[in-house]
This record gives structure tokens, C-alpha cells and sequence, in this order.
């Protein structure tokens, strides 16, 4: 319909149209209501002691109760309401009548208008309300009632004018305390989001490490028990013993992990695992095939929380992918200690089986947030001699967080027998 009108109309409905979002507010009745019978008494309160002024009569009712009634409209239409109140307090004060509450509605109309963003038009209905005052108290009054009125001192012009800059610096207040609020909700619901987006992450890298290194043993296992099922029953029940135990922790650990989510807030019951589960992690390694020879310099035991478990997941992802990926059927661990940093690195020999570094996996990439998170690094990649390698530096100090390398791997902590090798695949592995 819009598009019948001309140019001109279509502007001038723009600039006096709703205030952005405020067709989902409710009219402030409750307000209004008390505006309006405050306005009501107390002009009438006012009128006894301003003898010299007209008598209150119809006229005067209509634009004080118009001037009132208009802030139902606040919200809606802003603009409006801001000079439609100034114009009603302005012809009342044309006729002579009584000051008193009349500027309140004026007031409350340009603070809504500047919180809603029109500053212009309320500002400039305080401005109109201001000049038509000083037409009306220093040249018109000599036409308008009450008879033989005479021009008001200008000390009055200063209390009006006074008045009028307290209306807009309160609506200006008023605004930037709005604006502030609202930035303040916008960067709390910001971080809301983050934090929902980093749990996310955390769970995704639990359950990653929890079952990833599960079942390539499971896997692996599986592939030995049917290759020896008919010439090497024993062998096959051994293997198939391996993936029952394996089966077993799996399912345990993901309950744990689970049960951590249902109850939050809740203190894990076990504590996380670190570097002193590493035979663990080897014999496990050691019944998928793979002989894994570690050597340590310096003291690894002792270390802050979060470190102690970098070190673990990351040793757990790059042997679960050798077991995966790599035709080597051993891997060298080397461990050194530095008085501010963990050096670790996981070497074999290759060649590789899988997926290549640019596989879809996730393991590298949670290896390096891992690290990231306690202000270290990871590289992973393929030696000139055909292995692979992975290097890792994890610092020391400020690491004793154990939620900012895995929020959850708390509550998914010690079990029995194996529950080290819950490794992830790196970048090499398809996706777990």
C-alpha cells in the first residue's frame, strides 16, 4: 500500500513510525494511569495558590488529560508522543492556566523518545515547549489569557530553561544506562555461547579419547581372532578375551563421562589420568602388536595436573594411530623434563598404512588444543626415513588447571586394567 503514496508521505510516515522492536511491548497502562491522576490533583493542588492565573475549566481538562493519555503510545510511536505532549503542555500554557505537573507528561514523553533512539524529536519537542514559552510569557500573553496578564520576569525563563535541560540530560542518562544494559546482556549471552560451544568441544574430545583407542584394539583384535579362529583356538580366545576387557572399560568410562554430564558440578571421583599410567598404555599398545620402548630424562612424576594429562592424551593419540596407520610394529616414547616445559615425542618407523596426516581424523587436531590450552604446541609429521613423528612442548607453569586441557576428563578418570589407552587418532586416522 505503501507504494501509492507519494515519496514525501511515505518519509514523513517513516520518521514518525514505531520505535524499532516495539511492536512486542505491552501499553504502559499501569504508569500512565498514575501519571495521569498525579497530573490531575496536583494542577489542581497547584491552581489555589496561582490566583492570578485562568481558572481550570473543559479546555483545560482535555489537553492535560490529552497530554497524559498520549504516553500509552510511548513505546509505539515515540516521536509522537514527544511532540504531542510538548504541543498539549504548550496550549495549556497558552491559555493562561496554572503551572503545575503539567511538564511531567512532556517529561516522561522525550525520555522515552531518547531511550528509543529518536533524541532529535524529543529534543526538539523540548526545544518547541521552551520557545513557545518565551513567546508566550514575553509577546503573545498581551492577546491570550488571563486579562491584563503582563510579560513574566526572565528569572522564570531560567527555572523553564533549567527544567528543560534537566528533561533531556535525565533522558540522555537514561539512554546510555539502557544501551549499557544492554551491552552488558549481549557480552554475557556472547559467553554463554562460548562456553556452550567449548563444552561441546570438551565432550566431543572425551568421547573421542574414550573410545578411539578402544576400539582399534577392539578392531585389531577382531582381525587376529578370525585370522587364527580355525588354526589357533587359543590365540583367537586370548584375542577375544582382549576385546571383552576392552568392550567392558569402554562402556564403563563413557557412563562415567555420562554420569559427569547429567550431575555438573558434581567432584569427579577419580583423578584424572597422566604419565604415571604409561605402562598401562604400553601394555596395551603391546597386545595390538605394537613393542614400545620408552625412555625419560629428568623426573616426569610430580607434575601439575593439567600437563600430566596433555602428556598422556597425547602420547595415547599418536600410538593409537601407529596401531591404526602404521606398519611399524614398534614406537619409541621420549620423555624430558625442563625446568618450565614437558618435551615429549612419539616416534615408528613406519610406513603408513591409513589415512595420511591430511586424513578427515580428529586426533591431531585435539592433540593441539590440548597443548594450545596450556600454551604449548604440537607437530606432527612424516620423517624423511618414511616413519612419522610427533613433538610436543607443554609448559609447566599455570598448567595445574585440569579443566583447561579436557574439562571432562576428570570424571572420566581411573579405572581398571587399561583405562589409559582411550587414544584418539591424529589428522592421520578417519574420523573416530
Amino acid at each position: 500500500m505503501d507504494k501509492g503514496r507519494p515519496s514525501w508521505v511515505r518519509h514523513c510516515l517513516g520518521w514518525l513510525g514505531p520505535a524499532r522492536g516495539a511492536t512486542a511491548r505491552r501499553m504502559p497502562w499501569r504508569s500512565t494511569l498514575l501519571i495521569t491522576v498525579f497530573v490531575q490533583v496536583g494542577t489542581r493542588f497547584a491552581a489555589h495558590g496561582q490566583p492570578d492565573r485562568a481558572a481550570l475549566d473543559g479546555v483545560a481538562e482535555f489537553l492535560l488529560l490529552a497530554g497524559s493519555l498520549l504516553l500509552l503510545l510511548r513505546h509505539r510511536f515515540p516521536r509522537v508522543v514527544a511532540f504531542g505532549t510538548a504541543i498539549a503542555a504548550l496550549l495549556y500554557l497558552g491559555g493562561g492556566y496554572p503551572y503545575g505537573p503539567v511538564f511531567l507528561p512532556v517529561a516522561v514523553g522525550c525520555f522515552a523518545a531518547v531511550v528509543a533512539g529518536r533524541r532529535v524529536a524529543a529534543w526538539s519537542a523540548v526545544g518547541l515547549l521552551w520557545a513557545g514559552h518565551l513567546l508566550v510569557a514575553h509577546w503573545l500573553y498581551r492577546w491570550l489569557p488571563p486579562a491584563a496578564d503582563g510579560a513574566a520576569p526572565w528569572g522564570q525563563e531560567l527555572i523553564v530553561a533549567g527544567w528543560a535541560v534537566a528533561i533531556v540530560a535525565a533522558s540522555e542518562l537514561g539512554r546510555v544506562r539502557r544501551e549499557q544494559l544492554a551491552h552488558a546482556r549481549a557480552e554475557r549471552a556472547a559467553a554463554e555461547r562460548r562456553r556452550a560451544d567449548e563444552e561441546r568441544l570438551r565432550i566431543a574430545r572425551e568421547l573421542h579419547d574414550v573410545l578411539a583407542h578402544s576400539l582399534s584394539v577392539i578392531n585389531v583384535q577382531a582381525g587376529v581372532g578370525l585370522a587364527l579362529l580355525d588354526d589357533d583356538p587359543e590365540q583367537a580366545r586370548t584375542a577375544l578375551t582382549t576385546i571383552k576387557g576392552a568392550s567392558k572399560e569402554a562402556l564403563g568410562e563413557v557412563r562415567q563421562v555420562l554420569d559427569t554430564l547429567r550431575a555438573q558440578g558434581r567432584a569427579p571421583r577419580s583423578p584424572a589420568p597422566g604419565l604415571a599410567r604409561l605402562p598401562e598404555l604400553t601394555e596395551q599398545a603391546k597386545s595390538a602388536g605394537l613393542d614400545v620402548a620408552v625412555s625419560v630424562e629428568g623426573r616426569v612424576s610430580g607434575l601439575p595436573p593439567g600437563a600430566d594429562l596433555a602428556a598422556f592424551r597425547i602420547v595415547q593419540e599418536a600410538l593409537t594411530n601407529i596401531v591404526r596407520h602404521s606398519g611399524a610394529r614398534s614406537a619409541r616414547v621420549h620423555l624430558a623434563r625442563a625446568a618450565d616445559a614437558l618435551e615429549l615425542r612419539v616416534d615408528d618407523d613406519g610406513p603408513a598404512t591409513g589415512a595420511g596426516p591430511s586424513g578427515g581424523g580428529n586426533g591431531l587436531v585435539g592433540m593441539r588444543e590440548r597443548a594450545a590450552a596450556l600454551g604449548g604446541e604440537v607437530q606432527a609429521g612424516p620423517r624423511a626415513d618414511g616413519g612419522f613423528a610427533v613433538r610436543a612442548t607443554i609448559p609447566l607453569r599455570g598448567s595445574g588447571d585440569t579443566r583447561r586441557a579436557d574439562g571432562a576428563d576428570g570424571a572420566a578418570g581411573e579405572q581398571d586394567g587399561g583405562s589409559a589407552a582411550r587414544a584418539a587418532g591424529d589428522d592421520e586416522e578417519e574420523s573416530a
